[in-house]
């Protein structure tokens, strides 16, 4: 787990299994100003990317989640949910942002929400089990 700063978000049991929270950032100058999409898959892990899609900024918090993975809403790209990565024919990223759940609590760590940055493939640091 890295090891940072922690920012507490809210309770797992606020986000329906299958479905995602979004959160607003607004960084100061040079930081990162969006949304956060955080999400509970069926069987209860909690990630978190940027809420845009990397392919035309669709809201990925409003896609179908199966697995680890999310289905854009505009044109069905899927996303995985571990790495960020566009899967099957499809190229592109979306940062992810290291999650973890303490508690019932999930907590992200404050520089990669001010600073997010693409992970290397492979990267499970988004994940945390519930």
């Amino acid at each position: 787990m890295p090891v940072g700063k922690w920012l507490d978000v809210g309770t797992v049991d606020q986000i329906e299994p299958g479905t995602a929270r979004t959160l607003p950032v607004e960084g100061r100058a040079g930081q990162f100003r969006g949304e956060l999409a955080v999400f509970r898959t069926m069987r209860g892990e909690i990630f978190t990317v940027v809420n845009k899609c990397p392919h035309k900024q669709g809201p990925l918090s409003q896609g179908i989640v199966h697995g680890n993975v999310v289905t854009c809403p505009l044109h069905n790209w899927n996303i995985s949910l571990e790495t960020g990565r566009a899967l099957g024919n499809d190229d592109g990223c979306v940062p992810t942002i290291p999650t973890k759940v303490e508690g019932g609590r999930i907590f992200l760590l404050r520089e990669a929400v001010l600073n997010p940055q693409v992970a290397d493939a492979g990267d499970k640091a988004s994940k945390a089990a519930a």
